[in-house]
């Protein structure tokens, strides 16, 4: 399949997911489509509020396969569906990316003409009437930063992060007691 055509369908698919996975509460955050030997393989990435649950995503499964069983989308060609979360590692392109990585660490690459990274934690972000931005703790200092200006933005994995609220990554980090099932202290 070349490369205009695999475009086209890629793009068709998408159009299709949009509006049922919305009804779910779901975004489509990528849709991606490669050869596989004589198969496809059609890779479908969604999101939401929160972050998405497994549940999520099985529940997206079967209405993506619904969806693409009753249209004609991908063709007649065989395929093997994956519906899967954002991830960690895709880069943060959207305003909702941004909202839905406050209190996360990200490397902001800057956009020409200024040059040069940010890294800071995600504060706040907003769609102002100048197209919006997002507001970094940098070091103590706050820095805004307008999308305009973002060449590539990545949230940084972080362990061991001290000061987060228990329950949430790296929580405990620093705590060198162990407790058993019947809450007792090693």
């Amino acid at each position: 399949m070349d490369n205009a055509k695999q475009d086209a369908t890629r793009g068709k698919v998408e159009a299709a997911l949009v509006g049922p996975l919305a009804a779910l509460g779901l975004d489509v955050e990528a849709v991606e489509l490669s050869p596989a030997g004589k198969r496809r393989v059609l890779r479908v990435a969604v999101d939401k509020d929160g972050g998405v649950s497994l549940d999520d995503v099985a529940e997206a499964t079967r209405e993506v396969d619904r969806v693409l069983e009753e249209g004609d989308a991908m063709g007649e060609q065989p395929y093997t569906l994956e519906v899967t979360s954002r991830g960690v590692d895709r880069p943060l392109t959207a305003p909702r990316h941004w909202r839905r990585n406050a209190d996360r660490l990200v490397k902001v690459t800057l956009a020409p003409p200024l040059t040069g990274e940010v890294t800071g934690r995600i504060l706040d972000c907003d769609e102002d009437a100048d197209g919006g931005g997002v507001r970094l703790d940098v070091d103590g200092e706050v820095r805004r930063i307008a999308y305009a200006d973002v060449s590539k933005a990545l949230v940084q994995v972080e362990f061991n992060r001290k000061g987060t609220p228990a329950g949430t990554a790296g929580a405990g980090a620093d705590d060198d007691t162990d407790s058993d099932e019947d809450g007792e202290d090693h």
